[in-house]
């Protein structure tokens, strides 16, 4: 702590986090004080209103980002406060940010490294103060809400973006394009010694040498780090079963996500989830290490970070195929050395079931099994880019947000390109962060001819952002754009029939169609019990037929050229 300028969490009893405005007046001051130092401004606007600001950190007083870039300068980003009821991020930067003003020594080891921060990303939810929301959580005294102005959790919504702060952080990320990120949390869960758990970007998922790097180099020397200053640190405690015991399996942290949407942009990116049983000062405490030990791994490997990073471009720009999903693998598990607490299961006081507790007085240690490697469970052939009709504008904003290099047709042309048929689709039966979310996609690539218009977009993917795009296109994807219900009128058949006149048709499209015919006498023959219900009949029949087919009915519009 520096005597002239403490943060409000250290003025107080160790259990209190900043208020927003005192976080905000306390970057102020700092800046005008240190503008050699630090740049601290305003970037955008919340959906409530409130204004979302951002900082950078530099030694020797380089702040403008095309310059950085130009020099190919290192990027550690921390992003605070996008649970607002998870806390200790926020003060653990405002003390971090502070001392690299203030102490010359701490200022110069980032050498060219800069660091980017956003204080407190959900700002409407930061300004929603109670003590109540959080049911299991150990203090502070008053903290923010989960929910933004709009209701939405700001980490299920980086592909979406239907908040304006998830479109400031799409487009903050894709010009700053940072190379190692960290987003603090706390975490739910069952009851261990540990105060700081690690959700990483998933390896298998990151891949390229990033992937092998990440696993084999940096976590380890992480772990080791966190050891020697007494915050022993295990994986995101994520059971297979009930309790740790059984093993624990890897987060297998999607694009929703902001370590997710990070590595579509070949980010290395953390998520530290501190206990929310243990005291807030611990966590507070175990938050700065964590922060300290991976921004200075950053600053001392920066440089082969960036070359891993440009090589995973390359070869993603030059990919025959992508994996758009991926699995558990759940046949060959590691192992973890973890520290546990005896799991007690018994009887309920308020009802007929069997209640799970921790019983601290009996730790344990010893090897659990750790799924950590995922498989591919959806993979696509390449194509050399999408075609996106005008129309479908929400995507390609997006896409546009995220640096995805995109060209229009000059006139109208006749291609030749593949296109999905939108075989079914099992949708969430409730609203999932405002959306009707689609679990479960089948798809039937088919091939046609099609006429672009000018205006239309082509999308290269040999590109520096091929991941995002085909992660995004690729309705398989875990979190495409498809999935979020972007393209949901399509799976909208848009004319009808009356029965009592179509009944006749539909005798005559039978005696014409003969594949109709076919597909009607075995669908007769799988679904007898519907044969009573003329909607369903007469329905099969409209939906399967050529006569009165409508070519854009659960056809994907978004078409891949080979």
């Amino acid at each position: 702590m520096h005597p002239d300028m403490p943060t409000p969490y250290e003025k107080g009893n160790q259990n209190q986090t900043t208020l927003w405005t005192e976080c905000i007046a306390f970057y102020q001051e700092l800046a005008q004080r240190f503008p050699q130092v630090l740049r601290f401004e305003q970037i955008g606007t919340s959906d409530g209103g409130i204004p979302v600001h951002a900082g950078v950190v530099s030694a020797d007083g380089v702040f403008d980002r095309a310059q950085i870039k130009a020099e190919g300068r290192t990027v550690f980003f921390n992003n605070n406060g996008i649970h607002p009821g998870e806390p200790e991020g926020v003060d653990a930067c405002m003390a971090i940010v502070r001392d690299l003003c203030f102490d010359p020594a701490r200022l110069a080891a980032l050498g060219k490294t800069v660091l980017l921060f956003v204080p407190l990303y959900n700002v409407d939810g930061a300004l929603n103060r109670a003590n109540t929301s959080r049911v299991n959580q150990d203090g502070p005294e008053q903290f923010g809400f989960r929910g933004n102005s709009r209701h939405l959790d700001l980490n299920r919504d980086f592909i979406k973006c239907d908040t304006l702060n998830a479109q400031l952080f799409n487009q903050l990320v894709t010009s700053w394009d940072p190379d190692v990120m960290v987003d603090t949390h706390t975490s739910n869960g069952a009851d261990y010694p540990y105060t700081m758990t690690l959700i990483h970007t998933q390896a298998d998922k990151l891949g390229y040498g990033l992937g092998p790097f990440l696993r084999e180099t940096m976590l380890p020397h992480i772990y080791a780090e966190m050891e020697a200053k007494g915050w022993p640190t295990c994986p995101y405690v994520n059971p297979v079963q009930d309790t740790p015991d059984d093993g624990i399996a890897e987060f297998l942290e999607v694009p929703r996500f902001s370590t997710g949407f990070a590595a579509l942009h070949h980010v290395i990116g953390f998520m530290p989830e501190t206990h929310m049983l243990k005291p807030f000062k611990d966590r507070y405490d175990s938050m700065r290490a964590l922060l300290d030990v991976t921004m200075a791994f950053t600053v001392t490997h920066g440089e082969q970070i960036q070359k891993l990073r440009a090589d995973a471009r390359e070869q993603a720009a030059n990919a025959k195929e992508w994996t758009v999903s991926w699995k558990m693998d759940e046949a060959n598990p590691s192992t973890f050395r973890f520290k546990g607490y005896a799991a007690k299961r018994s009887p309920s006081l308020l009802g007929n079931y069997t209640r799970l507790s921790y019983n601290r007085s009996q730790p344990w240690e010893k090897d659990i099994a750790y799924y950590n490697s995922f498989v591919p469970s959806a993979t696509v052939r390449a194509p050399k880019g999408y075609v996106i009709p005008q129309a479908w504008r929400e995507a390609i904003e997006r896409l546009q947000w995220n640096g995805v290099e995109m060209a229009r047709f000059d006139e109208a042309s006749t291609i030749e390109a593949q296109y999905y048929h939108i075989a079914s689709v099992t949708s969430r039966p409730h609203a999932y962060e405002g959306h009707m979310y689609h679990d479960v996609v089948e798809l039937e690539a088919r091939t046609g001819s099609f006429t672009v218009q000018p205006g239309d977009y082509f999308i290269p993917l040999k590109q520096a952002n091929a991941r995002y795009a085909v992660e995004t296109l690729e309705p398989q994807g875990h979190d495409s754009f498809f999935r979020w219900g972007f393209f949901n009128s399509v799976l909208e058949k848009k004319e009808a029939f009356s029965d009592y006149v179509f009944e006749d048709l539909a005798m005559e499209m039978l005696e014409t169609e003969p594949e109709l015919k076919a597909k009607f006498e075995q669908w007769k023959a799988d679904h007898p019990a519907l044969l009573s219900d003329q909607e369903k009949v007469l329905g099969f029949i409209f939906e399967n037929g050529k006569r009165h087919a409508e070519p854009e009915w659960r056809r994907y519009p978004v078409l891949s050229v080979f």
